[in-house]
């Protein structure tokens, strides 16, 4: 008798699942294969293995919160560096003020210093995860992708092409991922994407007016931008991890749910 989950291996004798699904592993090529017990499966992209997202997920889904942390923390160093561009606008110089914007401006370096380190790790655990998600993606749909693997990573870093191909690749992973019997909606992916592209575009502005501020008026409009862009990213940070979650949820449970009933034919 051959195991009701995977529909490969054979079921233990005292039981109706093979001893990895009683274990919770992925087993079987249609329905997950993990990284020692699965099956490669021939897809028009390549060879592709089904190995479980789970730890990467949850991974990413800390880094992110840490990318969100910092962000707060830039938050509060834009808030500090408005407040003292006002009082110098309404010529409330002092010592005081003196005192508030060299406490602003070191804000403003530590809030760089701790988003960069936060964002690069983010990055890196995400691209491994985002790989890993579009190759599991083949073993469940192998003809729904319009866009090769290696675009999973090549993608992001490609100008222009950015902008959207990440984006497509991450669709049809979520469309081959979903459960059989109800569909998601793209409503998740759609809303990341956006906002992602939005703090990015308000980040740049940002720090671009930063950079080439020299007036108090220009300090102020900077500061502006930084803190629309900075509280942009938070809610970014907070739809990518909601999008992380739901994909790493659905190859999981298709991967331990095991490969669709076959429909039956009337004669």
């Amino acid at each position: 008798m051959f195991c009701t989950r995977c529909r490969h291996s054979e079921a233990a004798p005292d039981g109706i699942l093979c001893r990895s699904c009683e274990a919770g592993g992925y087993g079987g090529p249609a329905a997950g294969g993990g990284s020692a017990t699965g099956f490669p499966v021939v897809t028009p992209h390549g060879t592709a293995w089904l190995r479980s997202p789970v730890g990467l997920g949850r991974a990413v889904v800390i880094l992110l919160g840490a990318v969100a942390a910092a962000d707060l923390v830039a938050v509060w160093a834009d808030l500090s560096l408005l407040d003292v561009m006002n009082r110098m606008a309404a010529d409330d110089w002092g010592v005081a003020l003196e005192r508030d914007y060299d406490r602003a401006d070191r804000l403003i370096v530590l809030a760089g210093v701790l988003q960069t380190l936060t964002y690069v790790a983010a990055i890196v655990v995400f691209l491994i995860w985002f790989h890993r998600v579009r190759v599991n993606a083949e073993v469940f749909d192998p003809f729904g992708h319009r866009k090769k693997r290696g675009w999973a990573i090549g993608a992001w870093f490609v100008p222009v092409v950015n902008l959207w191909f990440p984006r497509r690749i991450a669709i049809d992973c979520w469309d081959a991922s979903s459960p059989w019997e109800k569909p998601r909606s793209h409503a998740l992916v759609n809303t990341w994407w956006t906002l992602w592209l939005l703090s990015l575009f308000a980040g740049e502005a940002g720090d671009r007016a930063y950079l080439r501020a020299e007036e108090v008026e220009e300090y102020r409009l900077a500061a502006q931008w930084m803190l629309f862009g900075d509280s942009l990213e938070i809610v970014s940070a907070l739809f990518a991890a909601l999008f992380v979650l739901a994909l790493t949820r659905m190859q999981d449970g298709r991967a331990r749910t095991g490969p669709r009933e076959p429909e039956s034919v009337s004669v």
